[in-house]
């Protein structure tokens, strides 16, 4: 009997999705268990498995195909003999809900879209094996993949190919002149799922949440030498080997504040304010398609080295996009730190439904005012946004102080 393959829900907050890729064709056989396709969640690009055994009778949506609803038949199985019948006339597969998933590991960024899909063809119509990432990266740079070489797996193209192509310059064309226009002076990137749903949650977050700022510099002397008398104790290599990151200190610094200061870790619901027992602290990453942010879980209850290594795997992971979904959706505090690229103040939206997130500036060596003597220090400017709604001016001020308090006296960090 001929069945239905609906749009899976692959997150709790998924409600659409790009269909990136058909890895079953029509006519092949599928087995329960076997990957069909590669759909783009708002975060990760994720493998699809079958459900239902029979044959891939008809796909009903093209691959590149953006914003396909929850629940909406993508395919028809039909047994071995079987004739297809139309769409709608079948009864559907089992709760896409329910679908299994794994993050793919063919692609570490966001599918291609419809654009991106035909932009990377050739005149001929041969169809290109690439990943959702080199198909996207291709896209952006104007690059004909029929003039690049693929190394993956059967010839597939692998973003490695796409940016040595663009290092080399000899084995790509722009499409723009493949196909006799005149160089544009502008290009539109089309927006990934994730773009989408960042833009919607930002814009949701600025709007409805009122934003309350609160800054303060700390100094870094003190932090700064524990984590190198810290490091010098890690051995070189093995399964105990760490190397602590000033951010692993920062995130702890931040754990102890929130217990001391207990009403930042919270939430606003219509009904109540939610205090959060446990420290689960979001920190945003930036991959090539925007920001997420996997979560340190338990923040207060770990050693800085599980720390260290948990955040590693973590971030590791995200620029990847193998985090599962409850990796990267909840928390209860998040931290964005941007001192690596040397900026000196800035102020965060809020990750709602959370109360609060830390904003952390570059460490800069300046003069500062000891006693009554002039002295020469490191010193950062964090700035705490949180919702009004839940926390007042003079709790952020409190929180803030209890946070400068553990980085410039940091041996609490290790007690």
């Amino acid at each position: 009997m001929a069945i239905e393959v609906l749009m899976p829900a692959l997150s709790p907050t998924m409600t659409e999705g790009t269909l990136a890729r058909w890895v079953k064709a029509e006519g092949e056989k599928v087995a329960i268990g076997d990957v069909i396709a590669e759909i783009e969640t708002d975060k990760a690009t994720m493998e699809v498995e079958a459900v239902e055994e029979g044959i891939l009778g008809r796909t009903l949506v093209p691959e590149g195909t953006q914003g396909i609803a929850v629940n909406t038949p993508i395919a028809i199985l039909v047994a071995e003999g079987e004739a297809v019948p139309e769409a709608g006339a079948v009864k559907p597969s089992k709760p896409a809900a329910s679908a299994p998933a794994t993050q793919t590991t063919a692609s570490s960024g966001a599918a291609p879209t419809a654009q991106t899909t035909s932009a990377s063809l050739p005149a001929t119509g041969t169809r290109i094996i690439a990943s959702p990432l080199a198909k996207r990266i291709a896209s952006q740079k104007g690059l004909d993949l029929s003039r690049i070489k693929g190394t993956g797996p059967n010839g597939r193209i692998v973003r490695r190919d796409v940016e040595n192509a663009t290092v080399q310059g000899a084995t790509v064309t722009p499409t723009a002149a493949l196909a006799g226009a005149s160089a544009p002076t502008s290009r539109a990137v089309p927006h990934s799922s994730m773009r989408k749903v960042i833009a919607r949650r930002l814009s949701e977050a600025k709007s409805t949440i009122p934003h309350f700022y609160v800054s303060v510099d700390v100094e870094l002397d003190a932090l700064l030498a524990l984590r190198s008398q810290l490091n010098a104790t890690s051995p070189d290599e093995g399964p105990e080997a760490f190397k602590l990151s000033v951010n692993d200190m920062l995130v702890k610094a931040s754990a102890i504040a929130l217990k001391r200061v207990p009403n930042v870790n919270a939430s606003f619901t219509d009904e109540a304010t939610l205090l959060h027992d446990n420290v689960d602290i979001s920190i945003a990453v930036s991959i090539p398609d925007g920001l997420i942010t996997p979560i340190v879980k338990q923040v207060n209850q770990k050693s800085l080295k599980e720390i260290s290594k948990e955040t590693k795997d973590l971030v590791k992971r995200a620029r990847a996009g193998k985090l599962k979904p409850e990796e990267f959706q909840g928390g209860t505090f998040s931290i964005s730190n941007m001192g690596m690229f040397g900026v000196r103040d800035f102020a965060a939206i809020i990750n709602p439904p959370q109360a609060a997130i830390l904003a952390i500036a570059a460490g800069k060596r300046q003069p500062v005012v000891k006693g009554n003597e002039l002295a020469i220090a490191t010193v950062m400017t964090v700035t705490l946004s949180v919702d009004h709604r839940v926390v007042d001016g003079a709790m952020a001020a409190e929180w803030l102080s209890a946070f400068r308090s553990v980085v410039e006296s940091p041996l609490t960090l290790v007690l």
